[in-house]
């Protein structure tokens, strides 16, 4: 009866699976339908919808992009930053100067580090979340983690019935017995991953659905040509960047035995 405590084993991973992948599902839902109307009359500044596309990272290049665009910061292809103008105009700006230090020049790579990581963009962070328009830190993969179980599930539960059916069973127990029983478990894991296939809203790592619905809001309401510019960075990172010169610059890797 050893292929019995197999059986148990397959229905602890399955079960325990795919109650958690409902229960993070139905939390997730129920967080949307609760953000929903919150979203509806609100407008994404640039920075927040830098965020909520590709995160801190995101948030220091648009603001590089645009300090550079306006001449105020020098991004040469070689991969260093100048400072023009010091003078930040507001406090994602500021991070930027700041990380650059006090001889106004540095290399990019560790200025895009350092302006990520500020204080600002942390702050910037907090708002959505609260908002409901980012996914709470540490959290933005819960969903996909769940599936990820579910997944786990389908294979160790295929694992110990293939293992149950080529031990030695009692006279009397069909082989074909012990397979129907492990079919159940395997069933109900392959049924969930099925639901949720069709059914779980595809999360990103960094917006809540209701954030997604702003992002994609942004297409309808065009401003002028260099806000159209930024937000297409924004959104997009900096593939969107059409000039050889600056994208070269944010693009570029310094060799191992630069500083």
């Amino acid at each position: 009866m050893f292929w019995v405590l197999l059986l148990l084993l397959a229905w602890a991973f399955a079960g325990s699976a795919c109650t958690r992948l409902c229960l993070t599902a139905v939390r997730a839902a129920a967080a949307d339908a609760r953000d929903a109307s919150a979203d509806a009359e609100r407008d994404l500044t640039l920075y927040e919808a830098a965020f909520l596309s590709g995160g801190p990272a995101r948030v220091a290049d648009v603001t590089l992009v645009s300090m550079a665009r306006q001449r105020r910061l020098l991004l040469a292809h070689t991969g260093w930053a100048t400072v023009v103008d010091p003078r930040g105009r507001d406090e994602m700006e500021q991070s930027v100067i700041g990380a650059i230090g006090p001889d106004g020049q540095s290399r990019i790579a560790p200025v895009r580090a350092r302006a990520a990581g500020a204080e600002a963009v942390r702050r910037l962070a907090d708002g959505l979340v609260r908002a409901g328009l980012a996914v709470p830190e540490g959290a933005g993969a819960t969903v996909g983690a769940a599936v990820r179980q579910v997944r786990a599930a389908v294979v160790a539960v295929t694992v110990l019935g293939v293992t149950a059916l080529l031990l030695p069973v009692e006279t009397g127990t069909p082989r074909a017995l012990v397979g129907a029983w492990f079919a159940l478990p395997l069933t109900l894991a392959l049924s969930c991953l099925a639901i949720a296939r069709f059914e779980v809203h595809p999360y990103s790592r960094w917006a809540s659905p209701a954030g997604q619905r702003l992002l994609s809001a942004l297409a309808g309401h065009p401003a002028g040509d260099e806000r159209s510019f930024l937000t297409s960075v924004a959104v997009r990172g900096i593939r969107a960047i059409g000039e050889p010169e600056l994208r070269a610059a944010l693009t570029h890797r310094d060799q191992p035995w630069r500083e």
